[in-house]
């Protein structure tokens, strides 16, 4: 069917960007609590002192790259969203001065 044009389903991709958002959010807050875990190790555990500083390092780069991810994702929810209503004319994204 050529002449058939199929509408893009904007609001389950809006959907899908908010799962993803919050899945990173929980990973930020996972993350986040790893870092303080490791540290605490390391002072209970001075023999392994020096591999608990680097997985706790390590544990906050990874917190820092799920915050950055849920970040991104929540942009990509927010356009879905304007697409969504630019698509069915309920956004107008053109200025008129009249």
């Amino acid at each position: 069917m050529a002449g058939k044009e199929e509408e893009f389903d904007y609001k389950k991709e809006e959907k899908h960007h908010k799962h993803l958002e919050h899945l990173g959010g929980l990973g930020t807050a996972g993350a986040g609590a790893f870092p303080r875990l490791e540290s605490h190790k390391a002072e209970k555990d001075p023999d392994h002192a020096h591999r608990h500083k680097i997985e706790e390092e390590i544990a906050a780069a990874a917190g820092l790259g799920s915050g950055g991810f849920a970040f991104h994702e929540h942009h990509e929810k927010k356009e879905a969203k304007e697409e969504d209503q630019e698509a069915h004319g309920k956004k107008s994204t053109t200025i008129s001065f009249n």
